[in-house]
């Protein structure tokens, strides 16, 4: 796909950047990614994906903007209180990048609609924050055979893997699922809310940040993918560790423990 003169000078630095240059970036504008939440990880993860030139972002949130978003949302200002976050956001890449085409989804993410919104994008980056979202866009891409870039954040700590389990890895073992990983959600209200635990707003544009890193690192087929890793942040310690995790034959999208 080409570029236009103006797309080369506004992508300049990555066309000079050994491992992206000027295929990786008319890669990036051929692209389509789902981003599932306008939130907290959803903000930088659309922030970078719109500034490193990717072609269609589809955004699926149901929610409006509130006061209390704005620690940590910062795609959404003062003044788009009230409004859509869909709506909010599309302008706020506008005003970013005019090259890059916004799809709307003002719609929740569920078992309904799910595969539907996976299957009309390449990849899909989560940054939900509840655990009835994650397992179902997880099983969604599983289904549609598409890379998943998922994160989620405690008070001040974070997690963040790539999920690829429609495939095979060098050693030919099939990659693991995201229910390898989770086999289950913890009981309910063991694990407290954003609400009542808090949030550490710069955690989220950190880990943000690196969801859209890996995006892209996927797109564009460069570095090793965290297919398989699991990357552990602990902000209060600033530690970071890589953690290697393998596929459970007994897991129930794609082992024995498979529900038909």
């Amino acid at each position: 796909m080409a570029l236009s003169s103006e797309e080369i000078e506004r992508y300049a630095r990555h066309i000079v950047l050994q491992g992206v240059g000027g295929p990786g970036q008319q890669k990036l504008k051929a692209a389509r990614v789902l981003v599932v939440g306008a939130g907290g990880l959803g903000s930088p993860v659309l922030q970078y994906l719109a500034a490193a030139g990717v072609g269609t972002i589809g955004i699926v949130d149901d929610d409006e903007v509130s006061l209390s978003n704005l620690q940590r949302q910062v795609l959404h200002a003062t003044d788009d209180i009230g409004a859509p976050k869909v709506e909010s956001a599309a302008r706020a890449i506008a005003r970013l990048n005019p090259h890059v085409e916004v799809v709307m989804h003002a719609e929740r993410f569920d078992a309904h609609n799910g595969r539907a919104l996976v299957r009309a994008y390449d990849i899909v980056a989560d940054g939900s924050d509840n655990f009835e979202t994650r397992y179902g866009v997880s099983d969604a891409c599983f289904h549609e055979a598409k890379p998943l870039v998922t994160a989620a954040v405690g008070t001040f700590d974070a997690s963040l893997t790539t999920l690829r389990p429609f495939e095979r890895n060098a050693a030919g073992q099939n990659n693991p699922t995201y229910r390898c990983l989770f086999p289950e959600p913890p009981p309910a209200g063991t694990v407290p809310a954003c609400a009542q635990a808090g949030v550490l707003g710069a955690l989220t544009g950190l880990v943000g940040a690196m969801m859209a890193l890996e995006v892209i690192r996927e797109i564009v087929g460069f570095g090793e993918s965290l297919t398989g890793r699991i990357l552990l942040i602990d902000t209060l310690n600033m530690r970071f560790e890589t953690v290697r995790y393998a596929w459970d034959c007994d897991n129930p999208l794609n082992g024995s423990g498979k529900i038909t």
